[in-house]
């Protein structure tokens, strides 16, 4: 091979290099191009909000858009997969809905409820969204639980009255209720009630109670004499730093066996005293 020859090879090997990088740089500028138009032009499922915090007896509200970006209509039904005994709403306008019919280039706000379970611990859950139509669009909520101190006070059977003598004591059975997802403590028992009666209860403060449990408290409540008949209400409450729950017990007081033939024997004798007079000063 002479010198000649090998230097004009040179350079259409330099050329052949050339074309080809030129080629794989355009090709790569038509791809990169190419992905930008798909993702411009592609529906969207999306939230301004997608991680809420809130007490587990509060209602997780989202604000979600969805965006039909394909050239024709098309029906999304709306669905999710949520927790075990969570439920979840899809609101449009104020009114509840299970699918939208999408117009091409249009969008729709929808209002997102998540009605987490009752009971739910503290934790973060997962709420995964789905719009599905001709493709699905999957949009990622997080619903953060927060604790709650919720306490309730009733009695063993619901019922909220009773019947005493005057003079007398009677006992109320009571029922607490840890209803939150926290733990209390230091719950402590209290009472108002009317002019001169007096209330003690057993336990008077409950150390510790956890979600979900109860203890039983007896009020013992004091009617001083001469309480007239009729019916009185009786406040009791159960407290704790964070929370308290209210029961209204009303208690109506009768009059005892004995008082009562009192009574009689003063009524009969004031009517043989009148017959009495009657009889002396009436003959004369």
């Amino acid at each position: 091979m002479s010198v000649d020859s090998f230097n004009n090879g040179k350079p259409h090997a330099g050329t052949n290099h050339l074309f080809i990088i030129l080629l794989i740089l355009l090709f790569s500028l038509w791809t990169v191009t190419g992905m930008a138009q798909g993702t411009g032009n592609s529906s969207s499922f999306t939230a301004r909000l997608i991680n809420i915090k809130a007490p587990v007896s509060e209602t997780f509200r989202y604000q979600a858009t969805l965006k039909n970006s394909s050239p024709e209509d098309i029906r999304y039904a709306l669905d999710a997969k949520a927790p075990e005994g969570w439920r979840i709403k899809f609101k449009v306008s104020g009114k509840q809905v299970t699918s939208l019919q999408m117009e091409s280039g249009k969008s729709e706000s929808i209002n997102i409820e998540v009605h987490p379970a009752y009971g739910a611990k503290p934790a973060k859950y997962d709420v995964p969204i789905y719009a599905m139509g001709k493709d699905t669009l999957s949009l990622g909520l997080e619903a953060v639980v927060e604790g709650a101190y919720e306490l309730e006070l009733t009695t063993p059977t619901g019922k909220l009255s009773g019947e005493v003598t005057e003079g007398n004591s009677k006992q109320v059975n009571l029922k607490v209720t840890n209803t939150g997802s926290l733990a209390l403590s230091d719950i402590s028992m209290s009472s108002k009630t009317p002019p001169k009666w007096e209330a003690t209860f057993s336990p008077s403060t409950i150390e510790r109670l956890d979600p979900g449990k109860s203890t039983d408290v007896v009020a013992t409540v004091t009617v001083p004499e001469k309480t007239l008949p009729g019916d009185y209400v009786n406040r009791f409450t159960a407290k704790t730093s964070e929370t308290n729950s209210e029961a209204a017990y009303r208690m109506t007081v009768t009059t005892s066996l004995l008082s009562g033939w009192i009574g009689v024997l003063v009524i009969l004798i004031a009517v043989g005293l009148v017959y009495l007079l009657i009889r002396k000063f009436g003959r004369r």
